[in-house]
């Protein structure tokens, strides 16, 4: 015999920082809500931000650092609740946090601060939490909203899917908001696994693959974007921050132009320097710019040897090698690596107010399934933290 179906008033699919979020608010005004994980722990996309420090949001988040079919949707939810709103609450729960980079903050300490500041929330707010329960279904028979799980079935009034993207399959991402949204005929803009690094084919990492593990101050730019930040090579290809970022503007076939040297002017550092030191190698002048085995491989693709018996030409050749390097990626390390996922419910099925379905009243989608992507630094959990306050006001 099947148990009874669990009435609630609000169920949320996902126990991550959106959901939790909107369960937290929708809490705060009264309402009964579970929030439903097929995962055994809540949040573990917090757990391992920030290198375990959580980057829980940004200072200067705004719409412009956020990528959709529909640039102004999120302007909405970012005004209402702030990246200043959730940090007076971190200091409410008294976790230290410092900022790095371009307005990151991150914990003093471990990201489960974080998580334990939302799970006490949860707490205060009569949440229940129901983890290591995956759902099955979801049928809307006669006004509400009926959920099939593994445990029985669960009827509520409110259903907001919270399930996430596609990125890090191993941590359990799935596409099931992505299927839920199209099972109520709502349009789903194509995915693409974003700022994540990228790969190169073998004849290019035959020369660049021996740079693994050299970091570089660099702006890399494609299809009218541009970031400023460290680059690494890896065995794999190209990673750190200023390539994350690009990749969620790269198309496949495209070109990124690369400027090893932002603060120089590489061409006039050579023809200076074959004044200054006609006797140095070339290698031996580039290590000015870049650590020893950039310079020695840069000088022995464009000029080898003595800077004096170098015409200038090559000198400029490969000044602008440097400054305007370009390179054609031969794709990227997918969902396995990528941090979030490009795409997602399109936004023209939402009201930007509260984040319910247009087609489908009472349901509502948050965060990451949403075709709403940050740039790094925080900014896609502002998103989720704006996202799931303005739901949990009306769900």
């Amino acid at each position: 015999m099947l148990p009874p179906a669990l009435q609630t008033d609000v169920l949320i699919l996902g126990a991550g920082a959106a959901g939790l979020f909107c369960a937290i608010e929708a809490g705060k005004r009264g309402r009964r809500v579970v929030v439903l994980d097929h995962a055994p722990k809540p949040a573990e996309k917090i757990r391992i931000s920030g290198g375990g420090r959580c980057n829980f949001t940004n200072l200067h988040t705004g719409p412009e650092n956020f990528i959709s079919q529909n640039g102004r949707f999120c302007v909405s939810a970012l005004a209402r609740y702030t990246s200043a709103d959730f940090i007076a609450l971190v200091e409410k729960h008294k976790v230290s946090y410092h900022e790095k980079t371009h307005g990151q903050l991150f914990c003093d300490g471990l990201s489960h601060q974080i998580i334990a500041m939302l799970l006490e929330e949860c707490r205060q707010a009569r949440v229940q939490l129901r983890l290591s329960t995956p759902f099955l279904g979801v049928s809307k028979p006669d006004g509400h909203f009926c959920v099939q799980t593994g445990a029985g079935e669960i009827r509520c009034e409110s259903l907001v899917v919270a399930t996430g993207g596609l990125s890090i399959p191993k941590m359990g991402a799935t596409n099931a908001g992505h299927c839920i949204a199209r099972q109520f005929d709502m349009a789903v803009v194509p995915t693409q696994p974003a700022l994540v690094p990228f790969t190169l084919s073998e004849k290019q990492l035959g020369t660049w693959g021996t740079l693994a593990g050299v970091a570089v101050p660099a702006t890399v730019a494609c299809n009218g974007q541009s970031f400023r930040e460290a680059m690494l090579f890896t065995h794999r290809g190209l990673s750190g921050p200023a390539i994350l970022q690009i990749s969620s503007y790269w198309k496949p076939g495209d070109s990124l132009s690369v400027n090893l040297a932002p603060e120089q002017n590489a061409t006039d550092l050579l023809l200076q320097g074959k004044t200054d030191n006609p006797r140095a190698e070339t290698s031996m002048l580039l290590t000015r710019l870049f650590p020893k085995r950039l310079s020695q491989l840069l000088a022995q693709q464009h000029a080898p040897g003595r800077i004096a018996d170098i015409p200038n030409r090559q000198l400029q050749q490969l000044g602008s090698a440097i400054n305007q390097w370009q390179i054609v990626p031969n794709g990227t390390e997918g969902y396995r690596t990528a941090e979030v996922t490009l795409g997602g419910v399109d936004t023209a099925g939402l009201s930007s107010k509260t984040m319910e379905s247009r087609r489908v009243p009472n349901l509502y989608f948050i965060g990451e399934v949403v075709d709403v992507t940050g740039h790094l630094g925080g900014h896609n959990f502002q998103w989720a933290w704006s996202s799931g306050f303005v739901a949990g006001q009306y769900a």
